[in-house]
């Protein structure tokens, strides 16, 4: 297990821990009580320290290496039946952009997210999870044949962001992504959004227009990383923890602000300690959103959608 560097009280204890339970297995001593006030004070450490994580520490459980990526969850919900396409009908195929169609309990979906990669290898075959124009353009070449065939979409969000090389530039970057925030806020099928990691600036957004939009809980969504925009305000990377603070990108944070509709919650520790158990809240997220946006006429969920983002950050003086 890689710990992060607040958990490392949590690190030595599990490490007394377990020479504890070994002592007591290879030998005639009686460890039992010991181990017993081990786990006890462990227990306590960790309510401690989940219980009262600040937002930079919730950024670094969002990027843990251990944490499920978007084919994770795909493989959980749907097993065999996942059929990913690729391309964009006109450059290439974006490695850091997945989509294709699964099934969960006999409903089809059609599931598009970023990848990021469990290795360094596999992470720069994927670009970091960030994607390119063309990526945006193969997502909403799938969601416009979703829409054809009356398929709910899925969208799973974990990006740094967008590509900023300058042929992303080159190739449209900026518009790709303004095209599927218009074409998404009209589709005519339920849209279902989870933040399972990071979601970051319009890498974000060019995915992210849903009805209803899920944060897990050790997640952050903002328009600027913390390390951004440290560098930005301060000049510097040093005050990223402040940044982090100041950019109320946490989820209590959006759901506050009316951002996000649910936060789902996660296993003690972060998604990656109970990656089976963060499967099922997901899967039963998705099947509870379905079955209500399923029985709107196909109008009024277009007008809620729209509605609910024009809404976004409206105030009265």
């Amino acid at each position: 297990m890689e710990y992060l560097d607040f958990e490392l009280p949590i690190k030595e204890l599990e490490e007394q821990l377990e020479k504890c339970q070994l002592i007591g297995n290879e030998s005639e001593v009686d460890m039992t009580d010991a181990c017993k006030k081990i786990e006890k004070k462990l227990a306590q450490v960790k309510k401690e320290i989940y219980g009262n994580l600040t937002p930079w520490q919730r950024v670094q459980i969002s990027r843990h290496l251990e944490r499920p990526y978007m084919l994770d969850y795909v493989k959980a919900l749907c097993g065999n039946t996942f059929l990913e396409l690729h391309g964009d009908r006109t450059v290439k195929d974006d490695k850091a952009m997945i989509g294709g169609f699964g099934k969960i309990d006999n409903q089809s979906f059609l599931f598009i997210g970023q990848q990021k990669g469990i290795n360094t290898k596999i992470r720069q075959y994927r670009n970091f999870g960030m994607a390119n124009p063309e990526g945006y353009r193969k997502a909403l070449r799938l969601m416009k044949s979703a829409e054809k065939f009356n398929i709910p979409i899925v969208s799973f969000i974990d990006t740094p962001g967008a590509f900023p090389g300058i042929e992303a530039e080159e190739r449209g970057q900026g518009e790709a992504i303004a095209r599927n925030i218009l074409e998404m806020s009209r589709l005519k099928v339920p849209v279902i959004v989870f933040i399972i990691g990071e979601g970051a600036s319009g890498g974000a957004l060019g995915i992210g227009v849903g009805d209803k939009v899920y944060m897990l809980e050790n997640t952050w969504y903002s328009v600027i990383s913390p390390e951004s925009c440290s560098s930005i305000l301060w000049r510097s990377w040093e005050y990223k923890k402040e940044a982090a603070e100041a950019l109320k990108l946490t989820a209590p944070d959006m759901k506050k602000l009316k951002l996000v509709d649910e936060i789902i919650k996660e296993p003690l520790g972060g998604a990656h300690h109970d990656k089976e158990a963060m499967y099922v809240s997901v899967k039963k997220a998705i099947l509870s959103a379905y079955n209500s946006l399923k029985k709107l006429p196909v109008e009024k969920l277009v007008e809620k959608r729209m509605d609910k983002y024009l809404n976004m950050g409206v105030f009265k003086e």
